[in-house]
């Protein structure tokens, strides 16, 4: 039996002891603790409760990819052109990227845990199983990169989309790639380009979005973090619903993005900037400087106003911070 099929079978919350594990398993009880030690080891809570065994501190649903296609509309299924969910792999964009010219428009890969997932500017992202989603999508584009300005901001407008059509507010936008609520990271984008600068060109969008966090993972975090749960009363969404609403989500603003670009999302994305109107330290390899945050341009670009004038930021590869 694999750590996967151990987690599905404690997902319900109820108190399992090791020697019924051990029997539905055919293993011993010590093979049984390794599988739990794993499975402790890549983020889940697994508790031990004296004789009664072991125990999650919360149900927890596991992603099923069938699951997932019957929450799906129609019109939306038709459009994927893979949908593939794996166990364990290093990054759904890496395997993405692998595919090469192979894959298909709209091909969609998700798994419930990541050995190296990535964020931005090289960072890692927590990826533990059975808590949150790991998605990524590949969307091809006839037009160049040039075409594709304001991307990212767009994503994290199209998530936003994903958490309010299930009747969940609070989430705001941080320039430029990052979905925040209670002060802490909801969910992470990493968007990355390959192809012709005039064309054509393809695009790997990929998304970390927290459901529950524990926190162990709040601490390995090293920053501030929020979760789905944080924002439900401790309930969050149903993971194959949440998934399936965010691939949703996904199809239909990468098709908008297409036709119209990041002028389409413009005025949604200063509804929820959580920049807008703050104090401001940006920092660079050119150096530092403070502003306060006014809004994006029609570009995508982070307007900054300082006692020089309006700056505008246009490279991700900054740090802006609360001054």
């Amino acid at each position: 039996m694999q750590p996967q099929q151990i987690l599905a079978i404690l997902a319900t919350g109820e108190a399992l002891s090791g020697s019924r594990l051990a029997a539905e398993a055919g293993l011993t009880r010590a093979a049984i603790w390794k599988q739990i030690e794993a499975l402790r080891h890549r983020g889940v809570p697994i508790e031990s409760v004296g004789s009664a065994g072991y125990q999650l501190p919360w149900p927890i649903q596991m992603l099923d990819e069938s699951s997932i296609r019957a929450e799906l509309p129609v019109v939306i299924a038709r459009r994927i052109g893979a949908l593939d969910l794996y166990w364990e792999i290093d990054s759904t964009s890496s395997e993405l990227q692998r595919r090469g010219s192979a894959a298909p428009d709209f091909s969609i890969v998700m798994a419930e845990t990541q050995t190296a997932g990535r964020g931005r500017r090289g960072r890692s992202w927590l990826s533990p199983p059975g808590l949150n989603l790991y998605v990524s999508c590949l969307k091809r584009f006839d037009a160049g990169f040039a075409s594709l300005s304001g991307l990212s901001l767009a994503t994290g407008v199209i998530v936003l989309r994903a958490v309010h059509a299930l009747g969940i507010v609070g989430p705001r936008l941080k320039w430029p790639n990052d979905v925040l609520a209670e002060g802490g990271k909801l969910a992470g984008i990493l968007v990355e380009l390959s192809g012709e600068y005039q064309g054509p060109c393809a695009a790997i969008v990929g998304i970390g979005l927290n459901l529950r966090l524990t926190e162990a993972l709040r601490e390995q975090a090293r920053q501030p973090v929020s979760d789905l749960a944080m924002l439900t009363h401790g309930v969050p969404p149903d993971r194959n619903r949440m998934a399936a609403t965010l691939i949703a989500s996904l199809v239909e603003g990468l098709d908008q993005f297409e036709r119209a670009g990041f002028a389409a999302f413009v005025d949604d994305y200063a509804e929820h900037d959580a920049l807008h109107g703050v104090p401001l330290r940006i920092s660079s390899a050119a150096g530092e400087f403070d502003g306060v945050g006014a809004g994006i341009d029609v570009r995508g670009a982070l307007q900054v106003r300082t006692a020089a004038g309006m700056q505008r930021i246009d490279s991700a590869d900054v740090t802006v911070r609360r001054a």
